[in-house]
């Protein structure tokens, strides 16, 4: 008789705990781009940069760091970074995120400019992350720009307002 109650109670018991479970919606994340082993991936306004670490002896660790796009921060960074590309600054660009430091480092390689997101995680100096350097295209790609648009862009930067005239043929009598 005993057995049997304390068999009843830890069944009971059992259905109870597994009672708390519930069935979570998974909301996956969707990928914004993606270019060898850096990618963007967006959950509603959260962005989330996802990047093989080459500070490491490990070459199978993986890092991210996260943002919310508000105050269209999203765009803010892509054109923050983009510029670098046409005016390379002479130091590091230091972004604070909510719970990161990140540097971006400009630097020549192989004759054009390219950049490196150096990740300072939780904000400790002393952890770092760093992505491999990246291009102007490959960083079109990682925030899914198309590279004609994005090239065009620039290139109308550089050249700064239009100072060609139109010039109207006259009506011959």
């Amino acid at each position: 008789m005993m057995k049997k109650t304390i068999f009843l109670f830890a069944f009971f018991f059992s259905l109870l705990t597994f009672a708390q479970i519930k069935v979570v919606k998974n909301e996956s994340l969707v990928e914004v781009g993606k270019d060898n082993s850096v990618g963007l991936y967006k959950k509603q306004n959260k962005y989330t940069f996802n990047y093989q670490d080459i500070n490491t002896s490990n070459l199978n660790t993986f890092r991210n760091f996260s943002f919310l796009d508000v105050n269209k921060d999203f765009e803010g960074l892509y054109n923050l970074i983009s510029e670098g590309f046409i005016d390379m600054p002479a130091s590091d660009v230091t972004l604070e995120l909510p719970n990161d430091i990140l540097d971006l480092h400009y630097e020549i390689n192989y004759g054009q400019i390219t950049v490196q997101f150096i990740h300072y995680i939780n904000k400790n100096k002393k952890m770092i992350g760093k992505t491999h350097f990246l291009t102007k295209k490959q960083v079109d790609k990682i925030f899914g720009k198309k590279a004609n648009s994005a090239q065009s862009t620039a290139k109308l930067l550089q050249s700064g307002p239009s100072t060609t005239k139109k010039t109207v043929p006259k009506n011959k009598k």
